[in-house]
This record gives structure tokens, C-alpha cells and sequence, in this order.
């Protein structure tokens, strides 16, 4: 899971050195790695099990400059999830108020990038009634559908949050279903084992400025660097 990229070398938390990400997309692609949208995952039932699925959060105009010619020059996927309300603004999570891509940035976009759904307001599910966040998946789909975004359900959640207690997370897994929300993506940092077990818990590996390469190959295997 990444976020922001940037030239400043002493990028780290959610912003990567933009030489440090091609390091990392060099090791995937010398390695033999797969990489996948998750549109592809819906009808399979195994993979290659040297697989992996890179993510970006926020669409920022900083993806777009750094991370997409990255992704094209070595020939890898990745799933760029959309926080809606925020198209063509700024965030209001990042301390650098990063730019996020406008429509037509989002429409430039090529193959090798598969859209998803990061929320409308980008507010922690867990603090949202059932109506709110329908009404936030309805934010979500006027805006696909009065521009023409081809865009997959798979939802990425702000911050990684989500009901976890009863009887808000069954009501939270059956919202999920009557929007057709096919993945749903938390933190966890762990590797995930396909099929998943829970479509709606994917665990996402969160890669950070400050990883070495080191750190970032045993996060890989591990999910996490601290094993014990």
C-alpha cells in the first residue's frame, strides 16, 4: 500500500523517494512477481502464488507524475483508489494538503491502472450510521456515473477503518453488499493466501519512506518487520 511519492530523498511515513519506489517495482519485476487488478481476481480461484496486488490511496497529482511512468516502465498493475468528494482539491488527511487528480487527469490514466473506491467523504466507517454511509456509496456512484469513470468496486477504507464489533459490522457487511462492493481493504499488514478468506478484509501491507530495500523484501515475505 502506498500513498504519496515525491523527489525529496528524506520522504518518509506516507510519501516514498521517487527513487526508492523503482527500486522496489525493479526487485517485483527481477523477481518474477505478478501483478493483478483486482477485477481479474473475481472469477479466479488460484494465481500465481509469486503474486502481488500494489495499491495507491488518494489519487494525488503526485501518483500521476511519479508513480504512473514508474508502473508503465516496468510493466506492473496497480489499483488507484478514489476518495470522491475530493476529485480536482485538496486533501484534508495529509499534513502537505496534497493535490488530487481531476477528472480528466483520472481519464489519462492507462491499462495498467484500475480504479477503485476510497470513499466519498473519506471519514472512518466506524463513526457513520448505516444511512450515512449509504449515502457516501451514493456520492460515490453519481459521480462515476455522470462522468463516465470506469471504475471497479473494490473499496479501500479511510484509514483502514471499519466496524469490528457487533451488530455494526454485520450491518456494515451487508451495506457492502447491497452497494456490490466486491473487495473490501483494511490495513493489517499481513500477507494475504489466495482466495481470500474474508472478500471484505483484505489485509494491505503498508510500505513506508523510510523502508530500505531490506525492509521492504521482508515485509514482502512477512507482511510486517517485527516477527516475534
Amino acid at each position: 500500500m502506498y500513498h504519496n511519492v515525491s523527489e525529496n530523498k528524506n520522504s518518509k511515513g506516507l510519501t516514498i523517494y521517487i527513487d526508492k519506489l523503482e527500486t522496489q517495482f525493479s526487485y517485483l519485476k527481477e523477481k518474477g512477481f505478478t501483478t493483478y487488478h483486482f477485477s481479474e481476481l473475481e472469477n479466479k480461484t488460484a494465481i500465481n502464488p509469486k503474486s502481488v496486488m500494489i495499491t495507491f490511496d488518494d489519487v494525488t497529482e503526485n501518483q500521476l507524475v511519479y508513480a504512473v511512468p514508474l508502473l508503465e516502465k516496468h510493466n506492473l498493475k496497480a489499483t488507484f483508489f478514489i476518495p470522491f468528494g475530493y476529485i480536482g482539491n485538496e486533501d484534508l488527511w495529509n499534513s502537505g494538503k496534497e493535490k488530487i487528480m481531476s477528472i480528466e487527469q483520472l481519464k489519462t490514466l492507462g491499462d495498467r491502472i484500475e480504479l477503485g473506491l476510497h470513499s466519498f467523504a473519506h471519514k472512518k466507517y466506524d463513526t457513520l450510521s448505516e444511512p450515512e454511509i449509504n449515502e457516501d456509496f451514493s456520492g460515490c456512484f453519481e459521480i462515476i456515473e455522470k462522468n463516465n469513470l470506469k471504475v471497479y468496486n473494490a473499496l479501500a477504507y479511510p484509514y483502514g477503518n471499519y466496524p469490528k464489533k457487533e451488530p455494526n459490522k454485520s450491518i456494515f457487511t451487508t451495506v457492502l453488499g447491497q452497494n456490490n462492493v466486491k473487495f473490501g481493504l483494511r490495513i493489517g499488514n499481513r500477507v494475504n493466501r489466495f482466495p481470500f478468506k474474508n472478500l471484505h478484509e483484505i489485509m494491505r501491507i503498508d510500505i513506508k519512506g523510510e523502508d530500505s530495500l531490506l525492509q521492504f523484501k521482508l515485509k514482502l515475505r512477512f507482511g510486517k518487520l517485527k516477527l516475534f
